[in-house]
């Protein structure tokens, strides 16, 4: 392979016709299943939740996401997003999570040949088989569901098969990657929140929570968790990235880490061009007289002289390289965040190109098998041991009963952010 090509992003980023091939034949056999895709917030953002005005059967230039392109790539299950900006208030989380889910459902119901709700790993198979893309639902942080089990129960007859405890910022009951800590990890009512989707038979997501959250739920959780759209943090030291004590064990816990496209995530330059560019935007909000009008502009005109570096194809397979490194390919999935950044990889712009980035996998050597189980079998295996799990606890213990008010007396209301991946 060294011989074959020397320059390993030039490699990764055209791949020869036979790999790309023999990919889209591996794609056949296992359902790529991508764990995060934001095209119901973009629907949201742009048309008002009126799929009639974005006809994804049609290309789609400003997205990421369409359905030519879906099957381009291969795509044989999609886990969709249904984030809502954290700026809301108060139970307006429930309200417009609920419009988001209604989004999903539509969006099945207007495409049938296309997609198909799955809500088991079996469902996923079979939707599959019948050439399908299997459409998964999951809440993207956990001010979603108002500070409420009943809430969260109610998703999970909805549809939800993951959340992600938190998004950008901390809530009372989870610390975020992105803010300061508020419930020092997981509050009690946190804990609890977990044990109820165990019981449910809902996956947590612990992309966007801190270290210490992290570490609370994998010592309370009693099924596999996933990191839905995160890397290594060995290799980028971005907060949104696994640090080592963690990913060492998802070999105990049975998880997942969901390798994500975000190049601030994956490349070194991509990653030290937006250090420069918050240090920028700190520098022009320090000025005297400044306002939010007048640092963006600031933050324009820098961003106008100094181009963002991009992040390669080779970047993300480097980051599974090390995640199998560190804990092996039983737990490792892709988790794009297709259309919820600016910017992704050259070579990994859209749905399409999933293939490329098998095909830069066989190149690296991976067998047959791995490869099934990095695209999609191990994100299988765990929603099957979260169903068992589930199945077990429903027969031990009842709903939780638990209040926030009453496990968290301190708690007081959501200060959330408003920005997606």
């Amino acid at each position: 392979m060294a011989i074959f090509c020397l320059n390993m992003p030039a490699c990764a980023e055209k791949q020869p016709p036979e790999m790309i091939n023999k990919a889209k034949d591996l794609h056949k056999r296992m359902p790529l299943i991508d764990g995060h895709n934001d095209l119901p917030w973009r629907y949201r953002e742009k048309v008002d939740r009126a799929l009639s005005k974005m006809d994804i059967s049609q290309l789609q230039p400003e997205l990421n996401t369409d359905i030519p392109r879906l099957r381009q790539g291969g795509v044989g299950g999609q886990f969709w997003s249904v984030y809502v900006s954290p700026d809301l208030k108060g139970q307006e989380f429930v309200r417009a999570t609920m419009e988001q889910i209604d989004l999903v459902y539509n969006m099945i119901s207007r495409y049938p040949g296309t997609f198909q709700l799955a809500l088991t790993a079996n469902q996923v198979e079979d939707a599959f088989q019948a050439g399908k893309i299997a459409s998964l639902i999951a809440i993207e942080g956990g001010h979603s569901i108002g500070n409420s089990l009943d809430v969260l129960r109610m998703f999970y007859e909805l549809g939800m098969r993951y959340m992600t405890l938190t998004h950008n910022r901390s809530i009372p009951w989870a610390d975020s990657a992105t803010d300061v800590a508020r419930a020092n990890g997981l509050s009690r009512f946190g804990e609890e929140v977990v044990r109820e989707m165990n019981r449910l038979g809902m996956i947590v997501d612990l992309s966007h929570v801190s270290p210490k959250t992290m570490h609370d739920a994998l010592d309370v959780t009693e099924a596999p968790v996933i990191f839905s759209h995160s890397s290594a943090r060995a290799l980028i030291d971005h907060v949104r990235n696994v640090p080592d004590d963690v990913l060492k064990r998802l070999s105990i816990n049975g998880g997942v880490v969901m390798v994500a496209f975000v190049p601030i995530f994956v490349s070194k330059a991509a990653h030290e061009y937006f250090l420069k560019r918050e240090a920028e935007r700190e520098r022009l909000k320090s000025l005297s007289g400044s306002n939010d009008l007048s640092v963006e502009e600031g933050v324009k005109r820098w961003v106008e002289t100094n181009p963002e570096p991009s992040a390669s194809l080779n970047d993300v397979a480097d980051h599974i390289d090390y995640i199998r490194s560190v804990v092996g390919v039983n737990h490792i999935g892709i988790g794009s965040d297709f259309d919820g950044s600016a910017a992704f990889p050259k070579g990994l712009e859209d749905v399409s190109k999933f293939p490329m980035l098998t095909a830069e996998l066989i190149r690296r050597g991976y067998s047959d098998e791995d490869i099934s189980k990095i695209i999609g079998g191990n994100i299988l295996r765990v929603m099957r041991q979260v169903e068992s799990v589930a199945q077990r606890l429903k027969q031990e213990r009842s709903p939780s009963e638990a209040l926030i008010e009453e496990l968290d007396s301190s708690s007081t209301g959501n200060n959330l952010d408003r920005t997606v991946v």
